[in-house]
């Protein structure tokens, strides 16, 4: 093997994702009724006109009150996509699966055998010691907090979140979470429930198991409320011919299923706080701490806080990161990516 002083990043690295959850379809029906939930209907996307009004931020060459009562003359018409449950229905289900896939750190493409030997042994050595046990407690908690759940989780009266393991289509092991009692901006809770889920998923992290779930949530949000799928990202709204689309699979309200990932894989809270900030609130794992709603980075390159310069550090130049940094960087391995070094300034 090549010596660390001539070690260098592979130019083609890659990395298949180890917490791989399906797309979120919804139905709805009954609190009362969830043990008959898989006979409930489907929540539908339809759409819908709406007559709106000017309320957008004006220029200052537009505030004359003449001109804006001409533009309020003018109606701000919209059709836009809406997903409703029923008139008789007060709890949406939210259900898909998860699969947890073993071989953490192992790239699915890399053109350099010396990198790929040294990061295997620097992957080997985080799983003997501290292992993938905080990282599978924190995926658990996201599963039962409900944090997947997005929108649909503010405001609800109660939510309940069922885990469930499949194997040979058959449920072997169940859980059942109150989601509203397991808080987002920590991982404090503890339960006997919450440590058998993460054992499970440490399991197959690990790849010592085979780990397929089924994640169900039930949200007692009222009857006829509004539900809140995946958005669809449209360049052309003039083609589409709306100012709002809603991800439908068959009809189906469902969220896409990269937004279920972000949402479990919220673990990050050992990226360096704030000015201000009196306390770290869980952000998804990104190389760079990125939170686009806010549109900011918390783990910049030059305070070499970024996975690529713990990464580098830790592999190329054995500069072992503290134990937080060692799970950053393994959670970035488990959520996947292309991470080669590109020959190009």
């Amino acid at each position: 093997m090549a010596t660390t002083n001539t070690l260098k990043t592979a130019s083609v690295l890659a990395f298949e994702r180890k917490i791989d959850p399906s797309d979120a379809l919804f139905a709805a029906g009954t609190w009362a009724q969830r043990s008959t939930s898989q006979t409930w209907p489907a929540v539908e996307v339809r759409a819908k006109s709406v007559r709106g009004t000017i309320s957008n931020r004006l220029k200052t060459k537009d505030q004359d009150p003449a001109k804006l009562d001409a533009a309020i003359e003018n109606p701000n018409l919209q059709t836009v996509d809406v997903s409703m449950l029923p008139a008789d229905a007060d709890t949406l289900k939210v259900s898909f699966t998860l699969r947890v896939l073993g071989g953490t750190g192992t790239p699915s493409a890399c053109n350099s055998a010396d990198y790929q030997a040294k990061l295997l042994a620097t992957v080997q050595t985080y799983a003997k010691a501290p292992g993938f046990g905080e990282l599978a407690r924190r995926y658990a908690h996201n599963l039962a907090n409900g944090r997947f759940l997005w929108r649909n989780r503010l405001g609800a009266e109660q939510i309940e979140v069922q885990v469930a393991q499949l194997a040979d289509g058959q449920a072997v092991q169940r859980w059942t979470f109150d989601a509203l009692a397991h808080s987002l901006r920590d991982f404090d809770a503890s339960s006997a429930e919450l440590t058998q889920l993460a054992a499970l998923l440490e399991q197959g992290l690990s790849g010592s198991k085979y780990v397929l779930l089924q994640v169900t949530a039930f949200v007692r949000v009222g009857a006829g409320q509004e539900a809140f799928p995946s958005q669809e990202l449209i360049l052309d709204k003039d083609k589409a011919g709306k100012s709002k689309t809603l991800y439908a699979v068959n009809g189906i309200a469902a969220m896409h299923s990269q937004k279920i990932g972000n949402a479990i894989r919220t673990i990050d809270t050992w990226y360096p706080a704030d000015d201000g900030m009196s306390q770290t609130i869980p952000i998804a794992v990104e190389p760079y701490g990125s939170v686009t709603s806010q549109g900011k980075a918390y783990r910049q390159p030059k305070v070499k806080m970024d996975f690529y310069s713990l990464l580098d550090a830790w592999v190329l130049k054995d500069q072992v990161p503290d134990v937080a940094q060692q799970h950053f960087v393994m959670a970035n391995l488990v959520r996947g990516g292309v991470f080669g070094e590109s020959g190009k300034d």
